[in-house]
């Protein structure tokens, strides 16, 4: 998967929320999301693993974590 930091994401849990990518691990095949869009008083970041992941959004979806 072509997976980049700031890329929109769901996840297999099943439901239809998206979460942020922030970081990832390549090495390691993870990868730190947080619930997008951001919650009032912030959406915590988790871990994952990237099987986790069913796919991200289009590209052109993706959001900058520079304007955050």
């Amino acid at each position: 998967m072509d997976l980049h930091q700031g890329d929109c994401v769901q996840l297999l849990s099943g439901d239809k929320e998206q979460f942020q990518v922030i970081a990832i691990d390549d090495d390691h095949n993870r990868c730190w999301v947080r619930r997008w869009p951001l919650l009032p008083n912030g959406s915590p970041v988790f871990e994952v693993s990237m099987q986790q992941i069913t796919g991200s959004s289009n590209r052109t979806q993706r959001h900058s974590l520079a304007s955050l």
